[in-house]
């Protein structure tokens, strides 16, 4: 039996983080959490997710920042990074995760379901099969925002 796929949230609202837990964990995959941005890269290296959905506004270190030392690192570097943030699209924070690489920008409030067609979309094995390099996907055409 193939392993589960593993997800890191990281988010500082631990009610966010545990709700996007809850969902994602239904959904089927494993999942390990972090609430600050040096956590965050602890997390990653510990637990080598198969992708990560990130929040900006963390304390210790934001997540633009941490994002950037994710992709900096050869052990994470390939690991898809999820932006999820209640920052404006013009944001100088959203600016530096888009530059650190991250894969996809979503704009909070951000529906659940959402999240679970991004997981599928990253984890699927069509995905690392034709995108060995994940940042061919940076930008899709669409951003994602409940608006």
């Amino acid at each position: 039996m193939a392993s589960k796929k593993r997800i890191l949230i990281v988010e500082d609202n631990s009610e966010s983080r545990e709700l996007l837990a809850l969902i994602l964990r239904r959904s089927g995959y494993d999942i390990a959490e972090a609430a600050t941005g040096l956590d965050a890269i602890d997390q990653a290296h510990a637990t080598r997710p198969d992708l990560i959905i990130m929040d900006l506004g963390l304390p210790e270190m934001t997540g633009d920042e941490a994002t950037a030392r994710l992709k900096a690192d050869s052990s994470t570097r390939d690991i898809p990074v999820i932006v999820n943030t209640a920052f404006h699209r013009e944001s100088s924070l959203v600016g530096r995760a888009i530059a650190a690489g991250a894969a996809e920008i979503l704009y909070k409030p951000t529906p659940l379901k959402v999240f679970e067609e991004v997981a599928r979309r990253y984890l699927s094995s069509d995905h690392m099969l034709n995108s060995p390099d994940t940042n061919s996907f940076r930008f899709p055409d669409r951003m994602v925002s409940a608006s």
